[in-house]
């Protein structure tokens, strides 16, 4: 078996690749798919048809042996009154007066033994006759109450001395009965010479033989139907007090029955069911198991040879892409074959040569410039940060020297609190991304800083949106804006201040906005502190004015790849406002880097 397979791999190793691949997709694809669909389809036609045929049978043949067999109890409670002597006699009499009936009818409920003839039921019974001295109560009344009842127009029509009717009773006023009525309504004729009327009609218990035939438990939704009126279901068609609803699943009834009980012609409908290719399959699990070995084991001597041929020779070629040695590609030693893969191997080989060369004069070259350039970028960070620290720490300490001075040092712990919880965050350049909620908390301290130094003079607001805390900005941005809106807003103004520091999501649009009611700037001055923010770089901070500021553009320009925007707008000796827009997709939320 092994020197047929080798022979089979050799002789493969000439074929070209598409004729492998057909060799494969017929033999190893197409056949056992279309033997196992074709059997598994066969199969599954004829088991489903049958059995769901024959089951839904069942089911309409179980159905209609419950409701005959309460239609007949029915039909013989009425019977046994139909062939009661004492009742037509009753019926018939003409009494004097309403008290004459109602002796008689005591004496006739006690001594005639009419319940026990009739034998236990839940259902109502009713008798009327064509008799005006009969009082009109209980289980007698008078015919002409019912004539114009539909009902009776029923009885009428029909030729027949008992009939079967179902319809929804609107006169009943009595809530406590089921509208939904299924009667049986027989004439009392038995004994011919009587010349009046009579007629008993047995209102079945709707309610309990709805819930019966819930009870039952059919495997499919089962509706029993009279002139399209859904009079008994398992799908929970059987509210008491409201009329029978029309049924209109035609389009999934799976068998139909249709049957005749006492003049009425009903139908039976079976839906089909929805677990029948679920349970067909369960049963059919050892012919499944065994296709599938048909399917894996056909293919699998194919398989072997043919994976000799190309598999294997792909998987060199494809080492061979991964195998570096010293910033080299590594040649493949061992090429045999004539076929598509022989060729790319050989093609591998006189590429690897070129692409050495060019690795040499190109790319390692390239990496050497990346990464003086990414030198040379944190040299200009080291930069920044250390022409920041001084300047923000020289504004601190000025403050608690101030306050010392005024206040005879009785706040100055306090104060020195306030300027290390700032100091600690100004020294840490580990990172230079901070949150939102973290900056925040640094502005905070810096302006209760500040308030113990101005007093009543400063007041300030924070604004912030709770959806922007996590996202990250370099340290120290909104407390360098806010450090300059209080020393040149402020500060120089003898009235009372406000500081605004708002923060805020707008049409994917991160902004921050910092706003103070000091003296303002003056047009001139404007648009040249404009410009800078705007077109911050690092031979501007090689001046000596608005380091703070520029400092803090120029790492917001770095940190969003140059998509911040910044806006200035003041009015000397009433505002200044100082507006940063960052597109959202160059900000990091969750305590991501920018």
């Amino acid at each position: 078996m092994r020197h047929i397979l080798k022979w089979i791999s050799s002789r493969l190793d000439d074929f070209k690749l598409k004729k492998k691949l057909r060799i494969l997709y017929i033999y190893s694809v197409l056949l056992p798919i279309f033997i196992t669909d074709s059997v598994i389809v066969a199969i599954f036609i004829a088991s489903e048809s049958a059995s769901m045929k024959k089951g839904m049978e069942n089911i309409a043949s179980a159905v209609k042996y419950n409701f005959f067999y309460d239609i007949e109890e029915a039909a013989g409670a009425t019977k046994k009154i139909y062939m009661n002597k004492y009742v037509n006699q009753f019926m018939d009499r003409q009494f004097e007066s309403e008290l004459d009936y109602f002796l008689s009818y005591q004496a006739f409920m006690k001594d005639s033994l009419f319940e026990s003839s009739i034998g236990t039921t839940a259902s109502s019974i009713i008798m009327y006759a064509d008799n005006p001295t009969i009082v009109s109560g209980g289980e007698f009344k008078q015919l002409s109450t019912v004539k114009d009842q539909e009902w009776y127009q029923y009885l009428e029509g029909s030729s027949r001395d008992g009939v079967l009717y179902m319809y929804y009773d609107e006169s009943r006023i009595p809530t406590v009965d089921s509208k939904r009525k299924i009667s049986f309504i027989r004439r009392l004729n038995f004994y011919k010479r009587d010349g009046c009327e009579k007629l008993v009609k047995m209102d079945i218990d709707y309610s309990t033989m709805a819930r019966s035939f819930v009870k039952m438990n059919y495997e499919a939704p089962v509706y029993v139907c009279w002139n399209d009126k859904i009079i008994l279901s398992n799908q929970g068609n059987y509210g008491q007090w409201k009329d029978f609803e029309t049924f209109d699943l035609q389009d999934k009834v799976g068998y139909q029955m249709n049957f005749a009980s006492y003049g009425a012609e009903l139908t039976i409908y079976v839906l089909k069911p929805q677990t029948v290719i679920v349970r067909q399959m369960l049963k059919n699990i050892p012919l499944f198991i065994l296709l599938v070995f048909i399917n894996i084991l056909l293919p699998l001597g194919f398989m072997i040879a043919i994976n000799q041929s190309f598999t294997e020779r792909l998987k060199e070629l494809s080492q061979a892409f991964k195998r570096i040695d010293d910033e080299k590609l590594m040649k493949i030693e061992n090429i045999r074959g004539e076929d598509e893969i022989g060729i790319v191997m050989r093609n591998y080989n006189r590429m690897v040569a070129t692409i050495n060369e060019l690795i040499q004069t190109v790319y390692i070259n390239r990496l050497k410039e990346q990464e003086m350039d990414i030198e040379r970028q944190k040299a200009e960070l080291l930069a920044l940060h250390s022409q920041i620290n001084p300047h923000f720490l020289f504004n601190a300490l000025e403050s608690i020297r101030m306050h010392s001075l005024l206040k005879n040092e009785t706040e100055t712990a306090c104060m020195v609190e306030r300027l290390a919880i700032m100091e600690r965050q100004n020294f840490d350049w580990g990172t230079d991304f901070i949150t939102v909620r973290e900056e925040i908390s640094f502005v905070e301290a810096y302006l209760q800083l500040q308030k113990y130094r101005f007093g009543d003079r400063l007041s300030y607001r924070l604004d912030i949106m709770e959806e922007c805390m996590d996202y990250q900005i370099p340290k120290l941005t909104i407390v360098t804006f806010a450090e300059n809106a209080c020393i040149h807003g402020i500060e120089s103004k003898t009235a009372d201040g406000w500081i605004f520091v708002h923060v805020y999501l707008e049409d994917e649009v991160f902004y921050i906005e910092i706003e103070d009611t000091g003296d303002g700037m003056e047009e001139s001055f404007l648009n040249e502190l404009r410009n800078k923010m705007n077109h911050a770089s690092i031979d501007m901070l090689k001046g000596k004015k608005g380091v703070g500021i520029l400092n803090a553009c120029l790492r917001l320009k770095m940190a969003t790849d140059n998509m911040v925007s910044f806006e200035l707008e003041s009015e000397a000796g009433v505002s200044t406002m100082v507006t940063i827009k960052i597109p959202v997709l160059n900000i990091q939320n969750n305590g991501g880097e920018l």
